[in-house]
């Protein structure tokens, strides 16, 4: 059974809850979706091989995934400055959050606002329905990249475990 699934007796109340609070990151990434020393050569090269991991671990298909990530970019970068970049979608066959965690071994352009190289990114595909769901996951990962600290650690994690621990750990006092 899939991890990402969770039964709807156990979801039953939890819309409203999660509404007012922040989700966890680890509540929509698991440790098989990170990656360190991933190879991007471009934006669209690495958004296609993202979307084709995410497609193999949920069972939809790529091209619709990539379609729907690439639309996104159209509107503006999702590179939000020091290196990192959260590109999202949303997809209506997505019933909760999917993350996919990389650090690139060699940063690539992804016209980012501040027109620096991006060498962190986490994917981010979202349900299309319900909304306040969907938004406090991109808020969180957001929150968590924007933090200095944050990120030096997912730059110096030396495997894909301790890539997934240092995203998962919040910031430090």
């Amino acid at each position: 059974m899939d991890t990402r699934v969770k039964p709807a007796g156990d979801r039953q109340g939890m819309d409203q809850h999660r509404t007012a609070f922040a989700m966890e990151i680890k509540e929509f990434l698991l440790p098989a979706d990170t990656l360190i020393k991933a190879h991007g050569t471009d934006k669209t090269r690495l958004l296609q091989e993202l979307a084709a991991r995410a497609a193999a671990a949920l069972n939809l298909d790529a091209k619709l995934i990539s379609g729907e990530l690439l639309k996104r970019e159209n509107l503006g970068s999702t590179g939000t400055g020091g290196g990192v970049a959260i590109p999202h979608a949303r997809l209506a066959d997505l019933k909760q959050p999917f993350g996919n965690l990389v650090r690139l071994k060699h940063a690539i352009d992804f016209d980012a606002i501040d027109g620096k190289p991006v060498d962190i990114v986490f994917l981010l595909l979202l349900p299309a329905q319900p909304p306040g769901e969907a938004l406090n996951a991109l808020a969180s990962v957001a929150r968590r990249l924007r933090d200095p600290g944050s990120v030096q650690r997912l730059r110096e994690a030396a495997n894909d475990a301790e890539l997934y621990g240092a995203i998962l750990m919040g910031p430090q006092k």
